[in-house]
């Protein structure tokens, strides 16, 4: 894996380089492999996190259908109310 660095920017090419380790699993990967893990926890870990993405398949579908509401987002502070 690659990071440009622009302008001697060290801190900005950590911040991309982090954010692709998260986003490809690195560091979950490394937190799972720190201590053996018996096949049978194993496998109801990753029943549990189909079930997990599954849940949340569903309710983003009904979301798109409009079964049910989207959750509110929390208002931001310092941001102007809209409307």
């Amino acid at each position: 894996m690659q990071v440009q660095v622009r302008d001697n920017n060290i801190d900005q090419a950590l911040r991309v380089l982090k954010k692709r380790l998260q986003r490809e699993g690195v560091f979950r990967e490394m937190r799972l492999r720190k201590y053996f893990e018996k096949p049978s926890e194993a496998r109801v870990r990753k029943k549990a996190e189909a079930v997990r993405r599954n849940r949340k398949a569903a309710r983003k579908q009904a979301i798109r259908e409009g079964l049910i509401a989207a959750p509110k987002r929390p208002a931001r502070p310092g941001m102007a109310p809209r409307g």
